[in-house]
């Protein structure tokens, strides 16, 4: 027994409707446990809509549409099922009711055309629609199929799965189990090369494990089917652990954990602050920082040095370093993390100073090219040179630097806390 995800609307094939509703439904299967293997988006075309009912209803035992319920010439889904079926629609007296008397509420006159929405296949039972005039039905047209229609507004569809889908579900033995995933974070590695350090892991059958990647991390997802929540965990933890010592040092947190809330914790944990020094990304690190809650107690704040000018009178840069090697250079990027330092009086400094693009590059200086300074409690700074790439977007080189910013100082808070940890 699987379910299937149809979402019908041309608005969704051209692109002009981002498709939050299969997202939803597509995590809500998952927490109530039930397998789904297929979603499928089709236009407002009656007979291509006939063609991927053939299809689904030979591979899945649960529908569930979004869209297509309105009362305009394009709203054709539920009609289409009924044809496809070959089961005639009725007028709904108590649906006729609730649109009529939702138009009244809202001071609108009713036009003709609201009545299609009153229309069920005979045989079938009326999804309710609190927040709208366009109901959806569960419908058992055969013997193993269950349909569910819901309208394309996700604000409605999603009130009427809560209020109605899970309890009708739940009580025709669905949802029995659920599925539990954690996410395992990495920073510093590749999806690749992840992947072939945990590649004997992917062939568990429960849990589950999954690498993705995306805006330079690399994720693995550990999913677990069991009864509670509880369960999936017991199931999950072990190989979570196992995971995290094979991507070490790259692991750096879980779930909704980022490198910049990481950091923060790890800050608050030591008692120590941090300030930092942009030109390249522009205040990117610090807002990254300050996306977090309680960052004033570990950020104190940070200077963005985009001018050269800046760069000498408010972080002690030499002049003459600027003239010889440039603020692209690892002396600069070292000077500006221990200027920010000393200026703001913390424990650490980081700087960033590079080359975003697209203009602005050299042969020796390509776009991509970045520096980044990690001035520590010692008083000793170190610098990090990276070539992230000359196709790439300015907007990619910029986050991926100050990620990388994050990522150093995360390793170092690491290796003070535990000297022996290899983090290098």
């Amino acid at each position: 027994m699987s379910a299937e995800i149809i979402c019908v609307g041309t608005e969704l094939l051209l692109g002009d409707i981002l498709n939050s509703n299969a997202q939803f439904l597509a995590l809500e299967l998952a927490s109530l446990g039930i397998p789904h293997y297929y979603q499928t988006v089709v236009g407002d075309n009656p007979e291509r809509l006939k063609q991927v009912l053939a299809i689904a209803c030979d591979r899945s035992s649960l529908l569930l549409f979004t869209g297509g319920l309105g009362p305009t010439p394009d709203d054709l889904t539920t009609e289409t099922i009924a044809d496809f079926f070959g089961v005639p629609l009725v007028e709904r007296e108590d649906v006729l009711a609730d649109i009529a008397l939702k138009f009244a509420q809202r001071g609108r006159e009713m036009t003709p055309s609201n009545r299609k929405q009153a229309l069920i296949p005979q045989g079938a039972r009326v999804l309710p629609n609190p927040g709208g005039t366009a109901p959806g039905m569960i419908w058992q047209p055969r013997s193993g199929l269950t349909i569910l229609t819901f309208p394309g507004v996700p604000s409605e569809m999603q009130q009427m799965w809560r209020e109605t889908a899970i309890s009708y579900l739940k009580s025709q033995g669905w949802g029995k189990e659920i599925i539990y995933s954690r996410t395992l974070r990495f920073w510093g590695i590749g999806e690749s090369a992840l992947a072939e350090k945990v590649t004997d892991f992917f062939h568990l059958a429960n849990p589950t494990v999954a690498p993705y990647a995306g805006q330079g991390e690399v994720r693995l997802r550990v999913s677990a089917c069991a009864p509670s929540a509880a369960k999936a965990e017991q199931l999950i933890e072990p190989v979570a652990q196992q995971l995290r010592q094979i991507g070490s040092p790259y692991y750096y947190g879980d779930d909704d954990d980022t490198l910049a809330s990481v950091v923060g914790q790890l800050l608050t944990e030591a008692s120590q602050t941090v300030s930092v020094a942009e030109s390249c990304t522009g205040g990117g690190l610090g807002s990254m920082l300050t996306n977090i809650s309680g960052s004033s107690s570990y950020f104190l704040g940070g200077v963005i040095s985009y001018d050269n000018s800046v760069k000498t009178a408010l972080l002690g840069v030499k002049p003459s370093d600027l003239d010889s090697v440039g603020a692209v250079s690892k002396p600069v990027a070292q000077q500006m993390a221990r200027g920010v330092r000393s200026l703001l009086s913390t424990h650490w400094g980081l700087s960033i100073t590079g080359i975003a693009g697209p203009g602005g590059g050299t042969a020796t200086k390509p776009v991509g090219l970045v520096y980044i300074g990690l001035a520590k409690p010692d008083g000793t700074v170190e610098c990090f040179k990276y070539q992230l790439g000359q196709n790439r977007s300015r907007a990619s080189i910029r986050h991926a630097s100050a990620c990388n910013a994050l990522d150093h100082l995360r390793r170092r808070l690491l290796a003070g806390r535990s000297p022996l940890l290899n983090v290098l």
